[in-house]
Parts: structure tokens; sequence; C-alpha cells
């Protein structure tokens, strides 16, 4: 394997070739700050918040889809790129719900890091704001497209499991969002709510709506758990509260994408002491079912039950 030597923030590194920028920043321990990116979807590029400044080339480069040249010299906090990522922080603050202090991602929200990052209190452009109804139709994802800044992340994991692609980038310019096939509600769709989006959004346009109002992150403890309904090994965090566990979501990286639902419904019933009855969709309409049938497991309690 060959190797690239090039210089960031003045710290000479050597990294393997076709590394990206951001992650040899990252492997040197220099901050960039990333939306769209995530090292286990295809690189995307398009929220620039990730941008750098590399002498030679004409404008500011997104770190996430750029890779190290030999000698390549890069600075990611100077002036430009300062002004730059402030820039962007004020373009998604214009047209972003600023209820910081009751939303679900408070704590954990990257729109709100960054911009106290880099002091960015609200924003000088002025002009149309989205209003788009709460999509509130299923029981699990809780969908606030006001909220969505953009960045992909949910489209390109759905699209990463085979069939599945639920949602994809819909209509143009300022009216651009991410839509159902036609634009319908979550709830009338394909979806098999497995979470995925939810795992990978970094603001708060999707929530797992059986923990909406339980609790703030920063209160909650986590405990890792694993999936063993089938050889995936998907990987969750048991959530628990002054001593009582109040719900389960699933890591962030790692083999944390959850594939089915099946998985976080069992682990609930396992790990909560009241865990909310399973929905299933039937002739178009959420149903409260068993935990066998939800759990895919009514024919073998059927056979049990005959035996």
């Amino acid at each position: 394997m060959s190797y690239i030597s090039l210089t960031i923030n003045g710290v000479k590194i050597s990294v393997p070739k076709g590394t990206t920028v951001l992650d040899a920043a990252r492997q040197a321990g220099i901050f960039i700050p990333t939306f769209c990116h995530d090292p286990e979807i295809t690189r995307f590029g398009a929220c620039r918040i990730c941008v750098v400044e590399i002498p030679g080339m004409r404008n500011l480069p997104a770190s996430c889809v750029t890779e190290v040249t030999e000698g390549m010299v890069v600075h990611t906090e100077s002036p430009a790129v300062v002004e730059a990522r402030k820039t962007i922080l004020e373009l998604l603050l214009a047209n972003h719900p600023q209820d910081c202090l009751t939303c679900e991602k408070n704590g954990d929200c990257r729109l709100q890091d960054y911009a106290f990052r880099y002091g960015v209190k609200e924003s000088g452009f002025k002009g149309e704001r989205k209003d788009y109804p709460l999509d509130d139709t299923n029981p699990y994802i809780i969908r606030d497209a006001n909220k969505c800044i953009l960045c992909g992340r949910c489209v390109r994991t759905c699209n990463a499991i085979p069939e599945r692609s639920i949602i994809d980038f819909g209509y143009r310019g300022f009216a651009t969002k991410i839509v159902t096939a036609m634009d319908t509600p979550l709830g009338e769709s394909d979806c098999v709510y497995c979470g995925r989006c939810i795992t990978v959004c970094p603001v708060g346009a999707l929530t797992w709506k059986p923990l909406a109002g339980k609790g703030r992150v920063w209160e909650m403890q986590k405990q890792e758990v694993t999936c063993t309904f089938c050889d995936s090994g998907c990987s969750f965090y048991v959530l628990s509260k002054n001593g009582q566990n109040i719900g389960v979501v699933p890591k962030a990286s790692g083999n944390g994408r959850p594939l089915c639902l099946k998985g976080r419904l069992g682990l609930e019933l396992k790990y909560l002491d009241a865990p909310p009855a399973p929905q299933m969709k039937k002739d178009g309409q959420f149903v409260e079912v068993s935990w066998g049938e939800a759990l895919g497991l009514q024919d073998i309690i059927s056979k049990l039950n005959k035996d």
C-alpha cells in the first residue's frame, strides 16, 4: 500500500493513498465539522460545512470528497474557511425553527453545536420560510420537514438496503424536501420503520416517537446490547433514566444500523418494564397486534399451543 505525506494545520502526517482530507484530519485528531458525511454510506459533499483551504485550489473544497495528494497543505480553520462556515450556518438558520428548548434533539444536534462553536446567534438572511405540516402518521417515526437541512443522510442510508429506497429528494429550489413516492405521508409508504434514518439524522427532523418527551440526552445512561433475532448482529443501546429503562435506540456507528423493526421491538419487550403495544399495518391502517405477531413468532406460538 502506498502512502501520501501532507501537512494539516502545520502537522505533518502520512496516510494511505485514496484517503480523503477529512479522514486524514480525523486521524491526526484535527476537528472538521460535517453534516452530510457518514463513513458508512456513499460520499456526498453537498452541505459544504466541511470546506477547507488548500493553497493552489481555486475554491474551498469539501474535505469529505477531496482526496489527499503528495505534499498537500491544508488549513482547516483559516479566516476564509471560518467565514464560509458561518455563512453556511446562517443560511441554514434562516429557515430553521429555533425551538431548541423544546426540541427532542437538544443537546445532540450538530446544527446547535456548530452554531455555538462559530458564534452564530442568528441569521442575517431574511425571506420566505417553510411551513410544512408535521408528519405524524405512523406509530414509530415523527418527521418535521421544517427542521430538515437536506443533508441527504437519511436518503443514502435508506438506499443502502436493497429493495428499500423509500425516500429521496423531491421538488426543486426552495421547495426541495425529502419525500416518499408521490410525496405521501410516511405512514402510507412502504417504510418498514427500521429507524436507520433517525440514527443518521444530525438535527431534529426525525424523532423516534416512543421516546418523545421521556428525557434529554444528558439525562440518559446507555447500555450496549446486541440483537439476537437474526445473524446480522445489529447493536443497540438500552436507555435508562433515574434507574428505569425508557427506550431502545440503535448505535450511530459500527453494526448499529438496524435492518428491521423486529430487533428494537424485541429488545423493548425484553428490557422495558412496560413497553408500548406493537403496531403493524393491515389494510393500510396501523393496528395493535400481539408481541408474537410483531416479532414473527405467531406460527411458532400456534404450533407450540397445538402440541
